[in-house]
């Protein structure tokens, strides 16, 4: 039907090759069969035979959107406002090109300009509380959420991110319902929306729901780009290389938790065997992490500038015969690349802790513990194991001066419970076994990481409800990386979190010897820690299920010459064993990576 059509208006324009409407017509329908290139050729066209007309600059800007190129979008949606201003929807396509390029702050001005020409617009009150979110204002972003749900009670994605910015502030008001209207959703509505990086965090949810999450996320999202694929065709080599070549793809690479898990890695890959080359879509925070991780690969590109499209072909003719995704559907994510499949083998590790739930990634990188054999099916990758864990570590994370524990706001004397999680990931269940902890020994406390004045005010008023005072929860602010790692030594005990452990967090804890009690699910983001401690050489620290958890907590306290030969422990041996043996985890991450070669050539 569409391809008729577009050969009738084919033959039009060779009739009237003068009428810009017909050009216009053909790039919509060029574009709603995703061929993009085409679409703005004929767009172009209507628009040298209607100069500055504000529908044809908007339909531009839509298609170098729909390409990636945000940075040329906003110039078209530009010049569309200023020959028309009163079109909401160019405001709120322009919203979405800035948020694509980090900019939140004026992304938002746009989306409120679009509000004051068409206030009942659900999409545009969603995609505020988003980019409202992104820069520290959730109050107002759940604001947004609920009046996109008042006007639309069907929008389920503003449904997910409404109840995640509920988990980020600890407001657990009708949480349990909350839950089984998401879980509900993802079961029986597949063109919803739902987050899987959100729903990841969601209490109850199973692996085999986490995998329908993210194939429907792929389905919605991605279906486009992965024809792109199929009209792109990518061609590879196959057979033996003198060097693999490695693609690592990011968002993080600058001051954050990835730098502290990978830059040793990178740097101590066998330049033999392999040529390990960086895409970086993130900003450059002009940080020495940042220096570091681009010295750390023989080739860092920065593909931010360029559309996911470009990305895939400068992978392709990069020759990458490897690519690994280290963000996932996390935020900022350029999954997207992905599904045009610029390498052969491309696998989804570290940055988003489940299954992509895609036909364009081959393999997750996970081990044993996290993960087993019998779990194929809950994941659409197929699973690659490393004989330690998962996870890498960089010995040169820094650790400052130990403060003193006045110094942090901690009382000199009494127990401190600590638990440096992301508040979006303490459920009700959790804390009230803290709760109970803190009830049964005076004088101890629970040391929390400060996320947002929200979160601490919600806290407080679950502790007080529980008889338990305030002011026995101290939060910590944050701090740069070396004071954070030195503070911790003050405490006595972390508590980790369940359905979502600590991850980065639990490494750094134990970095400074601080031992880490977790409890291990069923899904990969509940085992994380538990695979983290094997590594360690502290499987006492794991449980599996809540009420031995609180049981291990108490006898922990009962038993301060325990707890005192755990530290030693953890300090003693933090050079010799597996979690922060860096040399011999890129050993076998690079067999890993043969291996996949070997299979894929065969």
């Amino acid at each position: 039907m569409t391809q008729s059509a577009i050969e009738r208006l084919r033959h039009a324009i060779r009739r009237s090759p003068q009428d810009p409407a017909l050009y216009y017509e053909l790039g919509s329908l060029l574009l709603a069969q995703g061929r993009s290139e085409d679409a703005l050729e004929n767009y172009r066209q209507a628009l040298s035979l209607a100069p500055g007309h504000p529908q044809i600059l908007l339909q531009i800007g839509n298609t170098f959107a729909a390409m990636g190129q945000y940075q040329e979008a906003i110039g078209q949606f530009q010049a569309s406002l200023k020959a028309d201003s009163t079109d909401a929807a160019t405001h709120f396509n322009l919203g979405n090109a800035l948020r694509e390029l980090g900019r939140p702050e004026q992304a938002a001005n746009a989306y409120r300009a679009a509000l004051r020409l068409n206030p009942q617009d659900a999409d545009t009150h969603n995609n505020l509380g988003n980019v409202l979110r992104e820069t520290g204002k959730l109050d107002e972003a759940i604001a947004c959420y609920r009046e996109a749900l008042r006007l639309n009670p069907k929008l389920h994605h503003a449904r997910m991110h409404l109840l995640h910015q509920r988990q980020h502030i600890c407001d657990w008001e009708g949480l349990d319902a909350a839950v089984e209207e998401i879980r509900h959703i993802v079961r029986e509505e597949p063109r919803a929306q739902i987050s899987p990086f959100a729903f990841l965090a969601l209490p109850g949810t199973t692996a085999a729901e986490q995998r329908l999450c993210a194939e429907h996320w792929v389905a919605n999202r991605y279906r486009r780009l992965m024809e792109d694929a199929q009209r792109l065709n990518f061609s590879f080599q196959r057979g033996p290389r003198s060097k693999l070549r490695i693609g690592y793809l990011s968002g993080d690479f600058r001051l954050h938790p990835l730098a502290f898990l990978t830059t040793e890695l990178f740097e101590l890959h066998d330049r033999n065997q392999f040529e390990i080359h960086g895409y970086s879509y993130g900003a450059d925070d002009q940080t020495p992490e940042r220096r570091r991780l681009e010295q750390s690969f023989d080739v860092f590109h920065d593909i931010r500038p360029i559309s996911q499209h470009e990305a895939a072909r400068q992978m392709h003719e990069d020759g990458i015969d490897i690519l690994v995704d280290l963000t996932g559907f996390t935020q900022t994510s350029r999954t997207g690349i992905l599904a045009v499949r610029p390498a052969p083998i491309q696998v989804n590790w570290l940055g988003f802790p489940g299954t992509m739930g895609a036909p364009f990634a081959d393999y997750l990188i996970s081990d044993r513990f996290i993960t087993s054999e019998s779990d194929a099916e809950d994941y659409s990758e197929q699973l690659a194991f490393l004989p330690d864990t998962y996870q890498p570590n960089d010995r040169q994370r820094p650790v400052g001066a130990v403060p003193t524990r006045a110094e942090c706001g901690l009382p000199e004397h009494g127990f401190v419970f600590c638990s440096f999680n992301q508040t979006f990931k303490i459920t009700p269940q959790v804390f009230d076994i803290w709760m109970k902890l803190l009830s049964d020994h005076d004088g101890s406390v629970l040391w929390l990481l400060e996320c947002n004045i929200w979160a601490r005010t919600h806290l407080q008023h679950e502790a007080q409800a529980r008889g338990i005072a305030p002011e026995r929860l101290i939060f910590a602010p944050r701090a740069p990386i070396d004071r954070h790692l030195a503070r911790q030594q003050l405490a006595d005990l972390f508590l980790d979190t369940l359905p979502y452990n600590a991850h980065t967090t639990t490494s750094d804890a134990l970095w400074v010897g601080l031992p880490v009690l977790t409890c291990a699910g069923e899904t990969f983001a509940s085992r994380v820690a538990g695979s983290l401690l094997h590594a360690a050489g502290v499987p006492e620290l794991v449980t599996y299920d809540l009420q031995a958890y609180e049981n291990k907590a108490r006898e922990l306290v009962a038993h301060p010459a325990e707890l005192a030969r755990l530290k030693t422990l953890l300090k003693s041996s933090r050079d010799r064993m597996p979690l922060f043996d860096t040399e011999r985890f890129a050993r076998h991450l690079e067999h890993l990576y043969q291996d996949m070669w070997q299979r894929w050539i065969a």
